[in-house]
């Protein structure tokens, strides 16, 4: 059966610019796929790291490692043939599995916020809610949430196809229709914007709860260890919060380029606006092993 023409479609652009392409795209599966498999490494052989706040971070460097191991090996192979190979099932394949990755990064982050304003504001009860059980139910609750938005396209509402230089695939943000601008519109609200709200929520009432209790420990000349104890809380709080600020900066440009076609003017974005954009997003995956390295004592 003949693939659609669409699948074969060639980008009419240098072919050093797919060499570029692929060259970063090295780069970024490389150090994504190594760099966090020695975050899962380093978290399972170390029993001073086996807390329950860290199962959220193995629980992203899991999706983190899958980002880079799915994504970054077809889409190199793709720029040195110019063109996509892999038919229109290995597009949709592709694509599912980077939205579903994708997806999970971000609500994972949402969920380390959570628990963290959960732990900073209301010590109490977090202490009675924390448990090895919850916090797995947390994080199978973050994948099936993701899987759903990623299964959506494949059941018909919007649906994957190639995009920008015609080397990976994505969901359908570029054709003018119900199905596609609804879809583009409730996936950035629910996936980006509202869980991006939520996070600076849970940030803002942190640093008052901590300022607070701060004061209030001064005050009423509490021991160093219950200080010592918030200063910990708060340190794996500010590490998160630099992965999250880290994250939302890699796909913010994707998330305009998707809202500038779902507003009406996809006929204005170029294959270079397109792709840019998702090589940026792409390379989310290998920034928390560094931040962890930097700043996460235990680990390093």
């Amino acid at each position: 059966m003949e693939e659609p023409h669409s699948f074969f479609k060639k980008v009419d652009i240098p072919v050093h610019v797919h060499y570029i392409v692929a060259f970063f795209i090295v780069v970024i599966g490389t150090l994504g796929m190594t760099g966090n498999a020695l975050v899962i490494f380093a978290f399972y052989s170390n029993k001073k790291l086996r807390s329950l706040p860290n199962y959220f971070i193995v629980n992203l460097a899991v999706s983190d490692f899958l980002m880079a191991f799915t994504q970054a090996p077809i889409f190199f192979i793709n720029s040195l043939n110019t063109k996509w190979v892999f038919g229109e099932t290995g597009c949709k394949v592709y694509a599912f599995c980077g939205a579903l990755f994708g997806i999970t990064s971000m609500i994972n982050l949402l969920a380390i916020s959570i628990d963290r304003y959960l732990v900073i504001t209301n010590p109490l009860q977090a202490m009675q809610w924390n448990s090895k059980r919850r916090t797995t139910l947390a994080i199978v609750l973050v994948w099936l949430y993701s899987l759903g938005w990623s299964l959506a396209p494949l059941v018909g509402w919007s649906s994957y196809i190639p995009e920008g230089l015609m080397t990976t695939c994505t969901w359908d943000y570029t054709t003018f229709s119900v199905g596609n601008r609804s879809y583009t519109m409730m996936l950035c609200c629910f996936v980006f914007f509202i869980p991006l709200g939520v996070i600076l929520y849970c940030y803002l009432f942190m640093f008052f709860a901590i300022r607070n209790a701060g004061r209030d420990l001064e005050r009423m000349g509490k021991s160093s260890i219950q200080q010592q104890s918030m200063r910990n809380e708060w340190r794996l709080a500010k590490i998160a919060f630099v992965v999250i600020i880290v994250y939302v900066l890699s796909w913010s440009p994707y998330a305009c380029v998707t809202l500038i076609s779902w507003a009406g003017y996809a006929h204005k974005l170029t294959p270079y606006s397109k792709t840019v954009p998702a090589v940026i997003a792409k390379a989310s995956t290998i920034y928390n092993p560094f931040i962890y390295a930097i700043i996460h004592t235990k680990y390093r």
